[in-house]
């Protein structure tokens, strides 16, 4: 599986960019297929302060899954977009099993 992070409009940290490559590898448990994962980053120009996008786009056999989330951090936005990719992930896999 391979990992890109890429932000938008901003200059991501280390730490950023390690937290999100960690959370990231842990979706390979729920589907084994994952050829690569693109990690989009981008602060939204709003008044708001849940103003941080994250987009993730799933490269598996046959089509792409893709998630967006917005949160207060990207933190809180990589893991909530995590959380949804898993289980988009385990339909996709129990439809493919019958």
């Amino acid at each position: 599986m391979n990992i890109n992070f890429q932000s938008v409009n901003y200059n991501a940290d280390i730490k950023l960019i390690e937290f999100a490559k960690k959370r990231i590898k842990k979706i390979n448990q729920f589907y084994s297929n994952i050829i690569d994962v693109f990690v989009y980053t981008k602060v939204e120009n709003t008044n708001d302060r849940i103003n941080k996008l994250v987009e993730l786009k799933i490269g598996i056999p046959g089509e792409d899954v893709i998630v967006k989330k917005v949160a207060k951090t990207f933190e809180e936005a990589i893991n909530s977009a995590g959380n949804s990719a898993e289980r988009v992930l385990k339909k996709i896999k129990s439809k493919k099993q019958f």
